[in-house]
């Protein structure tokens, strides 16, 4: 599948995975409304049937997996059905935290770039009141991210984001969970896309409404997993180079 050109270049679609945001989700796909552009609704196994009422919302298309299969594997679900559209999807989560008249923000930051990825700087990620698992892990995947050939980020686990369609389903992105947010990322910078930050609002609910499927112990392994396979790859494409330039001399 080749790359869109010509003014077909700058047609939009919004994906949003959700796992369980009955409370919120609802609430989201309104304000995405007024953007006017399609929305892919992809309910990843949830159990609390918050998705059901959007069926019939216009302007939604609700894809639903049957079980859970993780976030990243919901985002490619959503990829492929607006793929066939649009040339950019506009991803952002189902909990509430994001602005969604911030996606304009995102859209102009392309610019003249080209083809980038564009990742959502969250600017309130140190106020008071951020939780500090996502601290954390901001610095923990930022770190790991730069180590296996990605960019250099601040925020590479922001899930508000444009990706360039169809790019990114040929990149071989493996991770099917949310560790598919930095492993693309670390992709684009094999391929040569730039990645580019835009800052963004964040808000962030009180614990006891907050729904979170983070587990510290889990999330951590398959992190490191992900990171560790990243890794290894790109040392062995980084020997392959060398070993093509030593031979072309």
């Amino acid at each position: 599948m080749m790359p869109p050109s010509g003014s077909e270049r700058q047609r939009f679609a919004v994906v949003i995975p959700v796992y369980n945001h009955g409370r919120t989700v609802r609430q989201v796909v309104q304000a995405v409304l007024g953007l006017n552009l399609p929305i892919y609704v992809v309910d990843d196994g949830s159990t609390d049937g918050g998705c059901a009422s959007l069926e019939s919302t216009p302007g939604v298309h609700l894809l639903v997996h049957a079980s859970n299969l993780g976030k990243g594997a919901a985002l490619l679900t959503g990829f492929r059905a607006a793929a066939d559209s649009a040339d950019w999807a506009i991803t952002l989560d189902a909990d509430g935290q994001h602005d969604a008249k911030d996606a304009r923000v995102l859209m102009t930051s392309i610019g003249d770039r080209g083809r980038p990825v564009v990742v959502g700087y969250r600017k309130a990620m140190f106020a008071a009141g951020a939780p500090w698992t996502s601290r954390f892990g901001r610095g923990f995947s930022n770190f790991w991210v730069r180590m296996a050939g990605g960019p250099r980020l601040t925020d590479s686990q922001s899930g508000f984001r444009i990706y360039p369609l169809p790019e990114v389903l040929i990149w071989d992105v493996r991770a099917r969970r949310y560790q598919f947010e930095v492993e693309v990322l670390v992709k684009a910078g094999w391929h040569g896309v730039p990645v580019v930050e835009a800052p963004i609002d964040v808000i962030y609910a009180p614990d006891g409404e907050r729904v979170s499927h983070f587990r510290p112990f889990v999330d951590f392994m398959r992190n490191s997993n992900v990171f560790t396979r990243l890794i290894v790859q790109n040392l062995f494409r980084q020997n392959l180079f060398r070993l093509y330039l030593f031979r072309q001399k």
